[in-house]
């Protein structure tokens, strides 16, 4: 990889084997619970030597949130979770070690972004000609200005105003209104990050849920054979001792880097996880990070 400031910190990292880290979570600019600067501090007092926070579809934050972690002491490299698809799976891809500044992840990043609000407005529309009202609207989405900028924004209306019990019945009225999932190509998504000098990391394979694809070891080699990943999320709350340990002798057979994050979104049982690094130890050394 080039020379460049991977965790917005100006001291060379070097990390023991049993360091915490944990290389996924999200904050309020994507569909975390906490700002910024909460989770970061929160980082802190857990004592967390290195992390990655990745919001989806935001490079565009990245340089802030390292500042931030750079003025607290907090080491944070660059990332993000790219939404994208793939033969019509959904597929979630995890990009480390870019340049916020000047890469060419932010282009397809933009794409999803402005195709997203553009639904979001839609479905807005839609709830209110559907005799919906959201009075405490500028109160709910004051996390983004009071203004509709993420899809999961007119599930927090409906949810904040009683209209939805919990999140899958808000999720099931803005589906019924119009939402529907941007995503990105992964070639694209793929060949954009590689261009920038990033690692690409296919998020989470194990998961069922939310309509994300499960990736079998027979697809992952389907994917491989079209899409030069880097590496696999083998370390996941979502993936049980058994899926850890075929994701991770997959990983072994294949030559792919390995990575370990909680998913956090700051909520119950999505809180962040203090993960040894040497889990995630070759995928650290790529991106020039050292091990003591």
């Amino acid at each position: 990889m080039e020379e460049q400031n991977l965790t917005g910190s100006t001291t060379p990292i070097a990390l023991t084997l049993d360091a915490a880290v944990d290389l996924h979570m999200h904050t309020t600019y994507s569909d975390g619970k906490w700002p910024a600067e909460q989770l970061i501090d929160y980082l802190l007092t857990e004592k967390f030597e290195l992390v990655s926070i990745t919001d989806h579809d935001r490079l565009d934050t990245v340089a802030s949130i390292q500042a931030l972690g750079e003025e607290k002491q907090l080491p944070i490299l660059a990332g993000v979770e790219m939404t994208t698809e793939w033969r019509g799976h959904m597929t979630h891809l995890l990009c480390y070690g870019f340049d916020p500044q000047n890469n060419e992840l932010q282009k397809v990043a933009d794409n999803v972004q402005r195709k997203q609000l553009e639904n979001t407005h839609a479905v807005h529309d839609e709830l209110v000609r559907r005799g919906y009202s959201f009075p405490r609207e500028e109160e709910v989405l004051a996390a983004t200005g009071g203004k509709l900028f993420r899809p999961i924004d007119n599930a927090h209306l409906l949810r904040e105003h009683g209209y939805a019990s919990n999140g899958q019945v808000a999720l099931g009225l803005i589906r019924d209104a119009g939402f529907y999932s941007v995503q990105a190509k992964l070639e694209e998504t793929v060949q954009a990050a590689h261009r920038s000098h990033a690692i690409c990391v296919l998020a989470h394979p194990g998961r069922h849920d939310s309509g994300i694809t499960h990736y079998t070891p027979p697809l992952l080699d389907e994917l491989r054979a079209e899409v030069p990943i880097d590496g696999i999320e083998v370390y996941h709350p979502y993936h049980s001792h058994e899926a850890v340990e075929l994701y991770r002798a997959y990983a072994h057979q294949h030559h792919l880097l390995v990575s370990a994050g909680s998913d956090s979104h700051s909520t119950a049982g999505r809180m962040p996880t203090r993960l040894r690094a040497e889990l995630s130890k070759d995928l650290l050394e790529r991106l020039g990070i050292q091990f003591e």
